[in-house]
């Protein structure tokens, strides 16, 4: 039996929290760069790519058809890989460039970039026989669902929301309003979980919803018992 006070969804931050890079970005830059002539130490592109990634404003493309975004959003990241290998050798740059890029750009939309947190499928199972709905709110681009289809989490999904859908990024609320909209519920109702407390922590708790912050946790396995869940609890169906 469900109680007053429990929650009926959890959404979830993507890159961070449910899922995370299998190499550090200038390891991955580094051996494709090396594909196309250019040998640049990946301690150097991962250090030009933190920097050139904090300074640039999130990919969002408001008043735009997906379609658009999507096109915007790629050259977003055409212009941060171009910055972060001139930052770190602007000597050595692939050649030609542009192929390069493109290698990156469908590396990073499948599995062999990206792999599931610890006890991310495993938690999404136990919330979802709870009887919750589960999803993911994420400033990452519209490649997202290709990846989580590859990791094989989608199907234990019941939205997934990214810039290009509210026209909005994380910590602004809109976001999140968007898929509390698509899962017919309120803030209240509903918990968030991700790794920032910028982006995140403050963003959820500024659109009304449950924040929780990754490091409270061991393991995403933590999370049903943080949420007051107990071992085999069924709560009313959604």
């Amino acid at each position: 039996m469900s109680r007053p006070d429990a929650v009926r969804a959890v959404l979830f931050d993507a890159a961070g929290t449910l899922i995370e890079l299998r190499e550090p970005v200038g390891e991955t830059y580094a051996r494709f760069a090396g594909r196309f002539g250019a040998e640049v130490p990946p301690t150097r592109l991962t250090e030009a790519f933190a920097r050139v990634f904090a300074a640039r404003r999130p990919a969002v493309f408001a008043e735009v058809s997906r379609a658009e975004a999507a096109d915007r959003e790629r050259a977003w990241w055409r212009a941060v890989v171009d910055d972060t290998f001139r930052a770190a050798d602007g000597a050595a740059l692939p050649i030609p460039f542009e192929s390069c890029f493109s290698a990156l750009w469908s590396h990073y939309a499948g599995a062999d970039a990206w792999r599931l947190a610890p006890e991310a499928r495993a938690t999404l199972e136990r919330l979802r026989a709870a009887g919750l709905a589960t999803g993911v709110v994420s400033n990452f681009d519209q490649r997202l669902e290709k990846v989580l289809q590859a990791l094989e989490i989608h199907h234990l999904l019941d939205v997934v929301v990214v810039p290009a859908d509210a026209g909005a990024a994380k910590p602004d609320p809109l976001i999140f309003s968007m898929a509390l909209e698509r899962l017919g519920m309120a803030g209240p109702e509903v918990a968030y979980v991700g790794d920032r407390a910028d982006h995140d922590v403050a963003g959820a708790r500024g659109a009304g919803l449950r924040p929780i912050t990754l490091a409270s946790l061991a393991t995403l396995a933590d999370l049903p018992r943080a949420l007051g869940l107990a071992p085999g609890e069924t709560t009313a169906p959604r």
